[in-house]
């Protein structure tokens, strides 16, 4: 059985930094892409970042430069580091592990989401 727990968020002031944790496991975490979501109140799922199973990270525009996503594949944990956080990331972040081929800032190609943590950025 596959779970994601997430963990780190909480609230901060507008340029401070958060990092986030999700701990994976019942999975061979080392050979699956994983993706960080967040979804604000009233809006949609949106992509935040991934890293593959190789490092390879990718980042939506929003976030580069800011964020910066990690893994530590001997402790099954991925990592999202956020930097000179804006009110406009405010938003439930959810990890999840790639399961499907296609666009890698497509939630449908996730599966096995985490529950969430929040994170609330005050100005």
């Amino acid at each position: 059985q596959v779970q994601l727990v997430e963990s780190g968020g909480g609230l901060v002031q507008a340029g401070g930094s958060l990092r986030l944790s999700c701990a994976a496991s019942g999975l061979t975490f080392s050979s699956y892409t994983m993706g960080w979501f967040r979804q604000a109140p009233g809006k949609e799922r949106e992509f935040v970042a991934a890293i593959s199973w190789s490092g390879r990270t990718t980042y939506a525009d929003s976030v580069k430069g800011r964020f910066t996503i990690s893994r530590d594949n001997a402790k099954n944990t991925v990592y999202l580091q956020m930097s000179s956080l804006k009110p406009e990331d405010t938003a439930d972040y959810y990890c999840a592990v790639q399961r499907r081929n296609g666009r890698i800032s497509d939630p449908y190609v996730y599966d096995y989401w985490g529950q969430g943590t929040q994170v609330t950025v005050s100005s």
